[in-house]
């Protein structure tokens, strides 16, 4: 009775052992390689319950979702021979596993030789295009011609198919960009000189040219302020010589005031005469009525 026990305990534990060795399970997010002895026999891409022959047959899982790339930054040669440093990041799937084991075993193997895919493809693109490429709308031809060049050279050579190859940032090295900034501000400053001489010499023109017609402006309104006076003083002639032909008594009278008004003016003047002074006599008279 113990002895049939026993066998029944070592039949059962003998299945279980060839049940786990031979049954395994394959996720919605994995695709497998079963292999016999190392050879390729099977390539499992749908998820469920799947049979192998036990201890002869070796299970081989792949992620099937979508796998990321960030590999460090690098300096890249343009075409016009500036420098550049670039970081990119890459999206792809493995879609032929067999191919991908053939090649790299391992996906820690695979990141490595698509990273030199990737820089080796950015490296031959950006070597044929000049920095102001980069920084327009070419930017995007540019990027598609490298995800291209890396998407049929890693679907040739690891089984990899890439969905997207980006161009996060792009700089210039930091020696590089302090001399661009360097040049940069000599040039401003350079053109701040410039416009500082320009903008004197054109304040120099524009005041000689405000002189200039001040001068002719004050030239022409004395000259007519001179005709004006002479036209001025001519009808006063005329008016004056009407009213000493008219009244010779007052025109006396008024030639008195005159002289009177231009020896008077100064505040300060002080004149000292005598009572029967001929200067003063119409100041003593005063008009004579008619």
């Amino acid at each position: 009775m113990n002895r049939s026990l026993a066998v029944t305990a070592a039949l059962v534990l003998v299945a279980l052992v060839l049940a786990s060795s031979s049954l395994f399970i394959v996720n919605q997010a994995e695709q497998a390689l079963v292999l016999r002895f190392g050879a390729h026999r099977a390539t499992i891409k749908e998820p469920g319950l799947h049979m192998k022959l036990p201890f002869i047959e070796d299970v081989v899982r792949y992620d099937i979702r979508l796998l990321g790339l960030d590999p460090p930054d690098e300096q890249v040669i343009l075409g016009d021979q500036k420098r550049i440093v670039v970081d990119t990041f890459t999206r792809y799937r493995i879609a032929d596993p067999l191919k991908f084991y053939q090649a790299v075993r391992t996906e820690t193997q695979a990141r490595a030789q698509l990273a030199q895919i990737v820089s080796s493809a950015m490296r031959r693109v950006m070597g044929q295009v000049m920095l102001p490429a980069i920084l327009s709308d070419e930017r995007s031809k540019i990027m598609e011609s490298i995800q291209q060049d890396v998407s049929e050279r890693a679907g040739r050579e690891l089984g990899i198919q890439v969905v997207d190859v980006r161009l996060r940032r792009a700089d210039l090295p930091e020696e590089t960009s302090q001399s661009i900034y360097d040049r940069m501000k000599s040039e401003r400053e350079r053109q701040a000189k410039e416009a500082r001489a320009q903008g004197y010499e054109w304040s120099q023109q524009i005041r000689a040219r405000a002189d200039r017609e001040r001068t002719v402006i004050l030239a022409e309104a004395q000259r007519d302020a001179q005709i004006a006076r002479g036209q001025g003083d001519a009808e006063a002639a005329r008016i004056l010589a009407e009213a000493f032909g008219k009244d010779a008594q007052f025109f006396t009278f008024y030639r008195s005031l005159q002289a009177y008004r231009h020896a008077l003016n100064d505040a300060g003047t002080t004149l000292v005469l005598s009572p029967d002074n001929e200067f003063l006599r119409t100041f003593n008279a005063g008009p004579r009525s008619r």
